[in-house]
């Protein structure tokens, strides 16, 4: 998460995995085609023209989560779960319960590394088991070394904090002073106030120790691996590595900025990342890589986002997170979110990535389930939504939809199945066993628990977080708005209503969810797919486009223009597929649960309303 000030979870060095090892073993044999595949599902991911595209030539959106904030403890010694039937259970659950496509998935090098210069292969095959239990549920991983605050060896056993990331021998050969943040009201000050956190996180940026040198010799033997010991299929589903969580310098030197930090010692450090991806043979796949933590911060800000990288082209995603500082602070804003909270600040994270040539993801967002400010949390996510679909608010979308700019990827913090049930020793005390939330700094932000029955079940508004969203685009997005209908308790959250000018539409939609999607082919021979939430059964789904309009999409054939499918896994979850057979034409498609078996003529009413709009409104 983000800054001091806000209860978020900050960051800090990483971690420095070290030590080379040959990685012998076969790879595992090429697994069953994924359940419920297509001809045109399963490819790899690449970066072009500023967006992820697949093998197809279509534009792919990836939505997801961070699974987990379970990698920072030791209670499963550093893997986001304790077994792989967990992992498949968890998997299942993000995609028919949670409608993600992604997963950013989270590795601690305190565990891959446990001793310098041994990279511990037994937990190198347990992470990679449990990651394909995503790709075999149709999932897309880009596995994350995590840290935090550098390590939970840097602070004392009675602490009221700790950390993650670095193994004991990295913080021993610091010989760092005793840990103290002095006035610490939320565990992301540490950052910027523990003497020890901060020359831990300088001595790695300036390879005191060969710390830095490490870590890349062992990031490489580990990518190794893990291509190694996946199936081709399943490491098409590998869409690249992020290397760093969060970076911040720790202390700068004299002279030194917050630019200058990310030109000089920063950017060195992905370029010499990249090399190591490049001979792991993951140089068709991009680094996701993090500008200075406080580049975006809306309280603490830093000046930042990579600006002195020049171009960075497909090689490199830019990968960023968002927290509200103010929102989380429950003292610098006292109300809710509200329509249009967040579109100017992920709009800088589009320019940002437009300018450096590439793409963008957000890989943590989020707000507290728990605690003072937890009230704030559905408008707050409702807002962070909204921005990653359109950069322009509701009430102003259907006006100005040409706006909305490309649809942002973006991975929700965090999905932990074991929300409320852990049993982890606090900076390994046995006096201070945590059970509560995510059993790290009183964070609680997991969207998903186990019920006492042990089934995964949502902790938010399954309207907010199962959404519409373009998963692949078979030409060009030009924009894009979902109204979910989430709720803050009792009220329904409706922020971009159907005008009034387009009366047909806002009867056929009523008072249900819809989307609108408007994009212009591309030539291409492959559907264009939203994803369906569990809300829009596919008997009940109205679609109205330019294709055609239809009231229960049939099942999916390459003549059907409007068509429905199941996602490639086997976990339930649906998509709609939407064919068309030609190029640079502009094409609608509103998407709603709302009315009941509409007549033919109110459906034929709206097409003419929104074929109207979009003449208007596109040209």
């Amino acid at each position: 998460m983000d800054m001091p000030n806000i209860r978020a979870r900050l960051l800090v060095v990483l971690v420095v995995l070290c030590g080379f090892l040959s990685v012998a073993g076969t790879p595992s044999a090429s697994a069953a085609t994924i359940a419920d595949s297509l001809s045109f599902d399963g490819t790899a991911l690449t970066v072009a023209n500023g967006r992820f595209v697949d093998a197809n030539g279509r534009e792919v959106v990836l939505r997801g989560y961070n699974v987990s904030g379970e990698t920072k403890l030791a209670e499963n010694d550093g893997l986001p779960f304790a077994s792989v039937a967990d992992a498949k259970k968890s998997a299942t659950a993000l995609r028919a319960l949670g409608g993600g496509n992604s997963v950013r998935f989270l590795l601690s090098w305190a565990y891959a590394e446990p001793v310098r210069g041994q990279v511990d292969t037994t937990y190198l095959a347990a992470a990679t088991e449990q990651m394909r239990a995503f790709l075999d549920a149709g999932i897309r991983v880009y596995p994350d070394f995590h840290q935090d605050l550098y390590s939970r060896w840097l602070f004392d056993s009675d602490s009221w904090y700790t950390g993650d990331g670095a193994p004991k021998w990295a913080v021993d050969l610091g010989n760092y002073p005793d840990e103290s943040c002095g006035i610490c009201l939320l565990w992301g000050q540490n950052i910027t106030q523990n003497g020890a956190v901060k020359a831990a996180q300088y001595d790695f940026w300036h390879n005191a120790y060969g710390l830095q040198d490490a870590f890349l010799a062992t990031a490489q033997t580990t990518m190794t691996y893990v291509k190694q010991h996946l199936s081709a299929e399943e490491f098409a589903g590998v869409v690249g590595f992020d290397p760093f969580n969060e970076p911040y310098a720790g202390t700068y030197d004299s002279g030194q900025n917050s630019r200058t930090w990310e030109r000089d010692l920063l950017w060195p450090f992905y370029v010499k990342f990249r090399a190591r991806m490049d001979a792991a043979g993951w140089q068709d796949k991009p680094a996701l890589v993090e500008p200075n933590l406080f580049w975006n911060g809306n309280v603490s800000k830093e000046e930042g986002g990579l600006l002195d990288a020049g171009t960075l082209g497909s090689r490199y995603v830019f990968n960023t997170h968002f927290y509200d500082q103010k929102a989380i602070s429950g003292i610098l804003m006292w109300g809710n979110a509200s329509d249009g909270q967040y579109v100017t600040d992920f709009g800088t994270v589009r320019d940002r990535a437009s300018a450096a040539g590439t793409t963008a993801v957000v890989s943590e967002f989020g707000h507290p389930l728990n605690g003072s400010t937890a009230g704030k949390a559905p408008t707050v996510l409702k807002a962070m939504y909204q921005a990653l679909d359109s950069r322009v608010k509701g009430a102003d979308w259907w006006a100005t939809p040409a706006t909305s700019g490309p649809v942002l990827s973006g991975a929700q913090w965090q999905w932990d199945i074991y929300n409320g049930r852990h049993n982890e020793l606090m900076n390994d005390n046995p006096d201070k066993v945590l059970t509560s939330g995510d059993a790290w700094n009183d964070e609680d932000l997991s969207a998903v628990k186990l019920d006492d029955s042990g089934t995964a079940v949502l902790r938010q508004d399954a309207r907010l977080l199962d959404r519409i969203y373009p998963s692949a685009t078979s030409g060009t997005t030009v924009a894009f708005t979902y109204e979910d209908r989430s709720r803050d308790g009792s009220t329904t959250l409706t922020w971009n209503p159907v005008p009034s000018s387009l009366p047909n539409v806002a009867s056929l939609v009523g008072s249900g969810q819809y989307s609108l999607l408007v994009w212009r082919s591309g030539g291409g021979t492959t559907p264009t797919e939203l994803h369906l939430p569990a809300s829009f059964p596919t008997a009940t789904t109205t679609v109205v486009s330019d294709l055609g309009t239809v009231y229960g999409p049939p099942a999916y054939t390459s003549t059907t223009k409007i068509a429905a499918a199941a996602e490639p896994g086997g976990t339930g979850s649906r998509r709609l597929l939407l064919t068309d057979s030609d190029s640079g034409v502009l094409h609608y498609a509103l998407v709603t649960n709302g009315a009941t078996a509409p007549s033919a003529t109110v459906l034929s009413a709206a097409r003419t309303e929104l074929s109207a709009w979009a003449a208007q409104r596109f040209g």
